[in-house]
Parts: structure tokens; sequence; C-alpha cells
């Protein structure tokens, strides 16, 4: 088995609905966002996937968070943009462009800040 690593960001404004505390007011984040592929077989180059490629699949879900207030932004229009809930979305929105049988995003990490991070996984 294969894993590749890519780190991206992005930054964006938002307020958590229904917290007791600072963050329930509008503040910002320059997020930090880490996408791990996994793949079983490597392709006639050697590659598992061109980190290029990988880069564009992330950056392509990523722009549609980058400054924004995400409170405006479905689905956080609804939910709470939590760490845990953007790690959840793009890994969503990824496995839809990247998984193709051989390859399958396997883990989205994301930093709100260079000490506090929260990933999703299936």
């Amino acid at each position: 088995m294969y894993e590749l690593t890519i780190t991206s960001c992005f930054s964006s404004a938002h307020n958590l609905r229904g917290y007791q505390g600072a963050c329930e007011n509008l503040h910002g984040h320059n997020w930090k966002i880490e996408v791990e592929i996994s793949a079983e077989a490597l392709d006639k180059v050697g590659m598992a996937l061109d980190f290029k490629s990988l880069r564009e699949k992330a950056r392509a879900v990523i722009d549609r968070l980058d400054h924004k207030y995400l409170n405006e932004v479905p689905p956080f229009d609804v939910e709470n943009a939590t760490a845990e809930n953007i790690a959840r979305h793009i890994y969503g929105e990824l496995k839809k462009t990247v998984n193709d049988g051989n390859i399958r995003v396997s883990r989205v990490r994301v930093w709100e800040s260079e000490n506090a991070a929260a990933a999703y996984y299936e």
C-alpha cells in the first residue's frame, strides 16, 4: 500500500452558532489542510497519483471556501464550520474526484491553528 500527502491552505471567517464563548463571535482562521490518499498499485511511471493532480483536485474544493464567510457557504449555512465538519466536507468532496478503485482518499486533517487540528476518515 502506498500513501501520499499534500498540504494546502485557505483563509476564511466564521462564527460557531450555539457555542458559549469567544468563538461564537465572528473570527477568522488561516486553515492548513492535509490530504492523504492511499493506493494499492503504481502506474507505469511509478506513481500512485501525480502530486500536481492531487493538488489541483484539492484546490478545486478548497477554493470554494477560501476568503469566504463560511456560515454562508453550504453545508456550513446549516452546520457549524468546525475543523471537524470542514475535514469531513473536504473529504467527501475529494472522494468524488479522487477515488477510482485503486486510489482513495484516506484522511483529511484540518488545522485551525498551529496547535489544534481535527481529522476525518472512513
